[in-house]
């Protein structure tokens, strides 16, 4: 507030009561729609972006608590800075001061009387006046008494002197008015941030005859403020983490996953052989991406691999995990190992890997030449057979999870296969119909009508998009279709 010798312009006139009592009933308002909001706001300690809003709630709420104080001091009129202090009593003589800290903490969180003092120096008669809430925020007694200008600094950061410095001969020489913060180090220890306002007042000549300033003790303020920035960067840095984490995880898979350009033909030359198309859902977010694999090529002596599978786990630990694992399969595969002692030599590989994971897959091995198809499974969906318009799952032999116990066995079943029949291996997942509570696989199966006339695996792809339609991106799935040729 301006002091009363300030006579270089008119005092504004002070708002109507009304106004004032209606802004305080509005922020009062306002801060406890806050509270409902800060407490549906509490998340995981650990989450960045449960500590970025309840930063942004504990700011809101300094700020709050600021504009009301400020409004009641604003109702209540401008403080008497040249009010004499009453002498102490008898009783009162041989009390200590209380200490400078304890009155701030006694008063509400949200009163400005805690946080904001004001000052005057006046340069032609050296008085100094302050006003009681100063005293409270320097952790100073008022028996000491004020602190001119040029004892001031020696309560200031090293760091800020300067600024401080500055500041004040701008106002006192160049009639600047003052507005900086700076940060002091009360008599208990205390670090405090003031924030600092104030202009010179001039004489009838337009001298400088004194020095006014209203100090604000903002320390909770920028202490929220800086919650906030904290919190916000902390919130930046996990989605780079984890946007840098996706771009690895798709070129991985990129890297390590088939990438057909059209329908495989498993083997290339020769009757019988499998026409074969994949179909892949793939999730947005890094935590969903899976280690889910596919894959389908042809072996030496003419037989064809059909396999999929999927790790426990997401993002770029699962994906390494899998792009080992398809590699060794693809390497037995070709060494000629069946199917069934495949699947055991690769339990041993995900047993003695230092990623700990569980994996279910399932592993064919077509001969064209007999029209035999050699499967095992792992904990994994049964192929489903579609034939002349109607489908069923093979029966599953005897596997468990890759993974879940040590020199497991994993049994071979066979099955033939003939001209027109559609094979489907598929990795599990949640992608069933909520209306009618069908699973994937009998959605696949309910496919058989519309395949039973297709004239290859990619037609018969067609029509898994359709049902399917646009992936909900729940998780990664994937879906294998190899079709039998029509010629012997």
């Amino acid at each position: 507030m301006p002091s009363h010798l300030f006579a270089d312009r008119s005092a504004p006139q002070p708002p109507e009561r009304g106004t004032v009592d209606a802004l305080i009933s509005q922020t009062r308002r306002l801060r406890g729609d806050l509270d409902a909001v800060r407490r549906d706001a509490v998340a995981d300690e650990d989450d960045p972006q449960g500590r970025w809003q309840r930063a942004l709630c504990e700011l809101a709420a300094h700020q709050l608590d600021d504009v009301r104080a400020q409004l009641g001091q604003l109702k209540e009129g401008p403080p008497d800075l040249l009010a004499p202090e009453a002498e102490p009593g008898p009783a009162e003589a041989h009390v200590s001061p209380p200490d400078a800290g304890a009155g701030s903490e006694e008063r509400p969180a949200g009163s400005l009387l805690s946080r904001v003092g004001s000052a005057e120096w006046n340069l032609l008669t050296d008085e100094v006046n302050w006003s009681e809430e100063l005293y409270r925020i320097l952790g100073r007694s008022p028996g000491t008494g004020p602190m001119s200008l040029d004892e001031l600094p020696s309560m200031v950061f090293a760091e800020d002197q300067a600024l401080l410095t500055t500041m004040v001969t701008g106002c006192l020489i160049d009639g600047k008015p003052i507005d900086g913060e700076f940060r002091i180090v009360r008599g208990d220890g205390r670090v405090r941030t003031l924030h600092m306002m104030g202009e010179p007042v001039l004489d009838a000549d337009g001298c400088t005859a004194s020095m006014w300033a209203v100090l604000r003790d903002v320390s909770e303020l920028r202490r929220s403020e800086r919650a906030v920035r904290e919190s916000r960067d902390s919130l930046q840095r996990r989605r780079h983490l984890e946007q840098t984490e996706h771009r690895v995880v798709v070129e991985l898979q990129e890297a390590v996953l088939p990438a057909w350009q059209g329908p495989l033909r498993l083997p290339r030359r020769g009757t019988a052989a499998l026409d074969v198309a994949v179909h892949c859902l793939r999730s947005r977010g890094t935590a969903l991406m899976g280690g889910n694999w596919y894959d389908a090529m042809e072996l030496p002596g003419g037989d064809a691999l059909l396999t999929v599978g999927e790790l426990t786990g997401h993002g770029l630990s699962a994906t390494s995990a899998m792009a080992l694992l398809l590699g060794a399969l693809r390497g037995m595969a070709v060494a000629g190992i069946e199917p069934g002692a495949l699947l055991g030599h690769l339990n041993q590989v995900l047993e003695s890997s230092a990623q700990a994971a569980l994996g279910s897959a399932v592993c064919c091995r077509y001969s064209p030449a007999s029209g035999t198809l050699r499967w095992a499974q792992a904990g994994h969906p049964a192929p489903l057979l579609l034939r002349g318009g109607t489908g069923c799952a093979l029966t599953r032999p005897d596997g468990v999870l890759l993974g879940a116990t040590s020199g497991a066995a994993y049994e071979q079943a066979q099955v033939r296969l003939l001209p027109g029949d559609v094979l489907m291996l598929h990795t599990d997942g949640p992608a069933g119909d909520p209306g009618t509570g069908n699973s994937r696989a009998d959605r696949l199966l309910g496919l058989a009508p519309r395949v039973a006339g297709a004239h290859g695996a990619r037609e018969c792809v067609r029509s898994v998009v359709e049902e399917f339609g646009v992936p909900s991106h729940e998780d990664d799935a994937c879906v294998v279709v190899a079709r039998v040729g029509d010629e012997r």
